[in-house]
Formats: C-alpha cells, sequence, structure tokens
C-alpha cells in the first residue's frame, strides 16, 4: 500500500498583483471560484518551508485568482511565495466521484498494459482541455516517453492504494 501525500495542492502562485501583498495563483482544482471561495486557510508550500495562511479575500481575473492572505502584507513579503504551492489538508479535499482521481496520487504509479507489459512510472499529468494525457517515463536511460490519454477506451483500471494503473494499449500509441 502506497501512502498518500499528506497536503493536496489547489493551485501554484504565479506572481505578485499589486503592492498590498496579494497574489496570483494558477488553481489546480476542479471549479476553483467555488474551491477558493469556501477556503478559509491554505497552506503555502515552498522548498524551504510550509507556512499556514488565512484568506482576507479572493477575486478572480481570467484564469487566475487573486488571493490576500492575513499574514502576507505588501509586495515584498508576497515575493518569496512566487512559486509556492496553496495546498490544503487531504482531509479538507473536495469528496471525489467514480473513476476520479487526485493529481497527486497518480503521480509515481506504475503503469502496466492490459497484456502485462509494464510501461513505466506516470510522471506527469498534462492538461490538454478536451482530456487530461498521462505521461509515462519506461525504464532505461534514454528512453522516450509515453503519452496516454486519459480516456476510458484507455485506462482500464486505477489501483490507488496498490500504485498501479492498468491501460489498454491502443494501435499506434507507443511506438515500437
Amino acid at each position: 500500500m502506497r501512502n498518500k501525500l499528506r497536503l493536496l495542492s489547489v493551485g501554484q502562485v504565479t506572481s505578485t498583483h499589486g503592492l498590498k501583498g496579494e497574489v496570483k495563483v494558477y488553481p489546480t482544482t476542479n471549479d476553483p471560484e467555488k474551491r477558493f471561495r469556501e477556503l478559509k486557510e491554505v497552506i503555502l508550500k515552498t522548498p524551504k518551508e510550509e507556512i499556514t495562511v488565512h484568506i482576507r479575500s479572493v477575486r478572480f481575473n481570467k484564469n487566475l485568482a487573486l488571493l490576500k492572505f492575513e499574514e502576507i502584507d505588501g509586495i515584498d513579503a508576497a515575493e518569496k511565495f512566487k512559486g509556492a504551492y496553496v495546498c490544503i489538508e487531504r482531509d479538507r479535499a473536495q469528496k471525489l466521484g467514480p473513476d476520479e482521481y487526485y493529481e497527486a496520487d497518480l503521480l509515481g504509479m506504475e503503469v502496466v498494459s492490459d497484456e502485462g507489459e509494464q510501461l513505466g512510472i506516470l510522471t506527469q499529468v498534462l492538461h490538454t482541455g478536451a482530456n487530461d494525457v498521462y505521461e509515462v517515463q519506461p525504464e532505461g536511460e534514454g528512453a522516450k516517453s509515453i503519452l496516454i490519454p486519459a480516456i476510458k477506451d484507455c485506462i482500464k483500471n486505477v489501483d490507488i492504494d496498490e500504485g498501479i494503473m492498468m491501460i489498454h494499449v491502443m494501435p499506434g500509441l507507443i511506438d515500437k
């Protein structure tokens, strides 16, 4: 059984906004408006620290959330959080429907074909618009990554606890 991450990302700080410490956040959650408006506090996670902050205000501009935190006053204080992940505790995450998964739980999964072939490790989820695409890195130095569309015809089973995804390799999907 795999360890599940304690924190789940709901966005990432892209830059500051204005002089009063507001930050622009690229949402990585479904229904960002609803999600960010219901949150009272989040955890800003950088490579060096995790800090709990309280949300003072939320507004939206194009595809970004503009957040103001109680604990961050001024552009200088906000600057150090550029690139930080905006996280929540797993137990505060939204409930998922059938065949829905947290991206954090998919990363690092072993990907196998429905014929038993080990294809590699899921390393990235690409958001393309029509459907997500899973990038799978095969073992071996210089091995070319495989792109798997996250559609029912390809994804046959996802076992989060065991860390295994079974896929059907459609014709032309993998260069041999």
